[in-house]
Parts: C-alpha cells; sequence; structure tokens
C-alpha cells in the first residue's frame, strides 16, 4: 500500500522544499509542482511532492491518518 501525506512547505531551494508535519521536518522534490509556493500543503510520496491540496483536506487527511494509528497501536 503506498501512502501520500499532507505536508506544509515551510522553506524552498531550486526544486527542493523543507516541509512539516506534526513537528518532522524532511526534504521532497518539487519536479512535479514548480508552482508550489511556501506555506501551500502538498501530498508526498516517495521524496516527491505530487499535488497541491487546501489546508482543510491536509487537515482532514491527517486526522484519518491519526485515528488509524491510533486503531493499529
Amino acid at each position: 500500500m503506498c501512502l501520500a501525506i499532507p505536508m506544509k512547505i515551510i522553506e524552498i531551494q531550486g526544486l527542493i522544499a523543507t516541509m512539516e508535519v506534526d513537528g518532522i521536518i524532511r526534504e521532497a522534490r518539487l519536479d512535479l509542482l514548480p508552482e508550489a509556493h511556501e506555506g501551500d500543503y502538498v501530498l508526498v510520496h516517495a521524496g516527491l511532492a505530487i499535488a497541491r491540496v487546501d489546508p482543510e483536506q491536509a487537515s482532514e487527511t491527517l486526522a484519518l491518518l491519526r485515528k488509524m494509528i491510533d486503531e493499529i497501536q
């Protein structure tokens, strides 16, 4: 199963973006979303931002992922 995680872009340098979710910082490439800006929410899969999402959609998706994790534990 593959999951794309919503993350908020906090910094962009070229096609590399630094992103954050729940205090976790990661880098991902913006090759498919060169129009993305700092503050945008994007779906990240395998180190690549694949789609922009609005903040409400990102929040709902993260809430569902947190619920799944809580149920597994």
